[in-house]
Formats: structure tokens, sequence, C-alpha cells
């Protein structure tokens, strides 16, 4: 493995800076690795090296003056099926759109790009983003890096897989349920569900909605900050966009605050967790004990977040994908059938109901953050499975009653619109990864940077990415 894809973003991208290396020959580097294991996991099925190679060369002979805030200099990195790469095939995992290709760029797309970062292709994802696993009818299976017979999760699994075997140094997903966290914690890198209009995104069907985020996966919690630095601000067509802050996000993973008491919660209060992954986290949890955090049991009250979320999110589905269902409901996947179909059963009252009880939520997060500066909990209730199965089905004996019952420790902490990222926080026995979700006060991205910033050094792994597919 090329020195240069074991190195961070952020040594990377001051490299290019120095123009010790050059966009154009980072470029050639990642289509070789891509080309070298893609065909073992299938994480970037739609590939755009000429494209890249453009783009490379048009950043060396146009450098900009001056310099953005934010700016990549020409680092190579994935951009998810579900947004729109102009000239590129975007199919969002779905036969329907299986020879789409878009004829613009999405506003995240044009903020990265516009920031120097070079699109290599698009990684997989399942159909329209819906589930915790990467398959789909188009592109197939992704598969996990550290055992190629398990899932790297979902839905930005082929994002994850990619960060995890070196094809790219940074990659964007999306997070409605989970769908950065999951792939993250699964496949060992981080991963951030930033607040609501902190990336600016669209053009949307639901320009209002604070469900559905773009968010940074990296390697390490620097890489995710500079991601987010050249990610965030204000877009004129995005009604929820929020303005850059003053000081850039990898100052606050440079200068790390230590918090005073944090809170943890090895279940939420409605998860049933595998133990292993309760007794990893629990004692990754400790390590902020070892730094002089007062680490004390307890978290929001989350009692009836479960059924909230799922009339909220079957409400969401039917505004966007209703459409498609009346017209290409032979072609849609159970699940996404299954997601439209269960907001007809709902009433006005239902509705109100979930909506005031997310509202009761929120304000029962802001007062928990009144007496915590964070809260921790494991992002998965179980480490990763096989990849032959669409879903995981039970844990400790415990039913799931749909397809995402166990992304409940994600799909939770949406619903309070709170910043949250997943760290690496260990191993199963097997070998197999395990994160932790660090949840912060609303818009405070910087504070989650910073907690995971000091994490991150208290808990060095024994295990690294990048890393070649494997089989264990």
């Amino acid at each position: 493995m090329n020195e240069l894809i074991k190195m961070t973003a952020r040594q990377v991208v001051a490299l290019l800076q120095k123009k010790e290396v050059s966009p154009l020959e980072l470029v050639e580097l990642s289509a070789e690795r891509i080309l070298e294991v893609d065909s073992i996991i299938n994480a970037i099925p739609i590939q755009c090296f000429d494209r890249a190679r453009s783009h490379a060369r048009a950043i060396m002979d146009n450098p900009p003056d001056p310099v953005p805030h934010g700016y990549l200099y020409g680092l190579p990195l994935a951009i998810k099926d579900l947004d729109e790469v102009e000239g590129v095939r975007t199919t969002y995992g779905s036969p329907i759109f299986a020879d789409n290709v878009s004829t613009s760029s999405g506003y995240m797309v044009e903020t990265l790009e516009n920031n120097g970062s070079i699109v290599m292709g698009k990684s997989n994802t399942p159909e329209f983003g819906s589930g915790g696993t990467t398959f789909n009818e188009v592109f197939g299976v992704t598969v996990n890096p550290w055992d190629i017979s398990k899932t790297c999760g979902g839905s930005s699994g082929g994002a994850a897989a990619a960060l995890a075997s070196g094809q790219v140094w940074l990659a964007q997903g999306t997070d409605f349920a989970g769908s950065v966290r999951t792939p993250a914690s699964f496949c060992s890198i981080v991963g951030l569900r930033p607040s609501p209009g902190r990336i600016a995104t669209g053009p949307e069907a639901l320009p209002f909605s604070t469900f559905s985020v773009r968010g940074p996966m990296a390697r390490t919690v620097g890489d995710t900050a500079l991601m987010l630095d050249a990610m965030c601000g204000m877009h004129p067509a995005d009604p929820r966009s929020l303005p850059r802050p003053a000081q850039p996000f990898v100052d606050a993973v440079d200068a790390p605050k230590n918090p005073c008491k944090i809170g943890f919660s090895p279940n939420l209060g409605v998860a049933p967790v595998d133990p292993e992954v309760v007794r990893i986290v629990s004692g990754a949890a400790a390590k902020f004990q070892d730094i002089g955090c007062e680490v004390v049991e307890g978290c929001p009250d989350f009692g009836d977040a479960i059924d909230v979320f799922q009339t909220l999110r079957s409400v969401n589905y039917a505004s966007r994908m209703g459409p498609l269902l009346e017209k290409y409901r032979d072609q849609l996947k159970p699940e996404v059938i299954w997601n439209i179909e269960k907001s007809f059963k709902l009433t006005s009252g239902d509705i109100a109901k979930a909506d005031k009880a997310r509202g009761d939520l929120f304000h029962s997060t802001i007062a928990f953050f009144k007496d915590h500066d964070f809260l921790l909990t494991p992002t998965v209730v179980a480490p990763p499975f096989s990849s032959e199965l669409r879903y995981l089905p039970e844990v400790n004996g415990t039913r799931f009653d749909s397809y995402i019952g166990w992304l409940t420790l994600t799909f939770v902490l949406t619903l309070t619109g709170c910043p949250t990222i997943s760290v690496p926080c260990g191993f199963t026995s097997a070998g197999l990864p395990v994160g932790m979700q660090i949840v912060g006060r609303p818009r405070d991205e910087a504070g989650v940077l910073s907690a995971a910033a000091l994490f991150e050094q208290a808990c060095p792994l024994e295990f690294t990415t990048p890393i070649n597919p494997q089989q264990r």
C-alpha cells in the first residue's frame, strides 16, 4: 500500500498546499487503489476518473486567489450515489434510475468542488438510502473490508468501506436513521451527523425537513473536521442552511477542551444491546474519567421515541416518494414500499401526536444538556453481521418489528436534531469494529469534534485504517 494512501487527509492536504504532491498524482493513486480493491468490496461502483483528471488539471492550472476557507487543494474524495454530480450517473441505488446521468451538481457537491475537492466516483447505497446495510439491484452488495463476509452497514456503506480500504481520503454520506453513523461504527472510521442546516443541500423535495442531513466521513476526527470546514456554509436556495462559523472546526480538534460532566447510557433506555458491545463502549466511556471528566449514567427520556420516529419517517417517505410508488411499484424494494404505505394508515391525530412528542423529547434533551456537556452511547446494538442478511432480525432474543428496528440507537437521536459523531472505540473478540456515539448540544459541532478528539487521543486502537480487505 502506497505511503500516501496511509496518510491522513490533513497530512496530504499539507503536502498539496506545499506542492510536494500534485492533485493529478493523487487522482492516479486513488484510481489505482480503487481498481485494486473495489472488485472485492464494491464500494465505488460508479467511477469518473477522466472527470477527476480534468478537474485536477484545472485546479493545478488555475489556483484560487485568494484561497477560500476550508480549501482542500485537490484532494480526491467520494460522493454517495444519492447526490447529483454533473455528468456522472446518479442511480440512487434503484433500477428505476439505473441509466440516469446528472445534468448538474447538488449544492453540497458544488461547495465541495469549489473548495478544491475532486470527485473520484459515487459510493454504493441501498435503494434510496433505505436501510442499514448496503445492497441494491443495480450494483449488488458492498462488504466490510475488516471481514468481507460481513456487512459494512448503511446506508453510507460504500463511503465507509472506501475509506477503510484506502480508496479515498474523505467521503460524504447522508444520515436519516443513522446512515453515516452505522457504517462508521462497522468499518472503524469516523462519521458525523451534523445539525440540520450545517451543510447546505438540495435541490430537495422537502427543503424544510430536519431529518436527512449530509455529513463528513473520514478515518480520523481531524480529517472529519477538515471535511466539515470544506462542506459547511449558507446557500440561498436551502432555507435551513446555517452561516459558516468564524472559527474553523479544525481549531476545535487542535485545541480540544476538557468537558466537565458527561452522561452515558448503554441503551438509551429503549434498545436491546449485545453484551460485548456494552462492555466495549462502557470501557471506552470510562476513558473520559481518565482525562478528568465526571461520567454518570443517564440520558434524556426516549420513552416513546421509536414510535414517534417511525410515524414521522413514514410521512416523510410518502411525501417524497409517493409518486414513485404509484408509477414504479414493481421496481421498488419491499422496505421502501413499507415505509410509504405505513403513512396510509395514519390519521392526522397520529401525526400531530408524534410531532408534539418530538417537541417534548427536544425539551428533555435541552434539560439534560443543562447539567451534562455530552452524551455517550453505543452506535449500533450489535457488531457487524453477515452481508447475506438484509437487516438484523433480533438481538439478545428480542425481535425487531421492522427492518430498521435494529437502528434504534441512531434514529432516536436524529429526533433531537443534535450533532452526533460515531468514533471507533474497540473491537470484539472476533476482531470486528465497534463504535461509540458522542452527542452534543444543538449546533455545537465544534464541541462534539473537540470531545471526539480528546477521546481519540486517549483511546489509540490496536488496529488502524486503511486496511487491505480480508476475511476472518
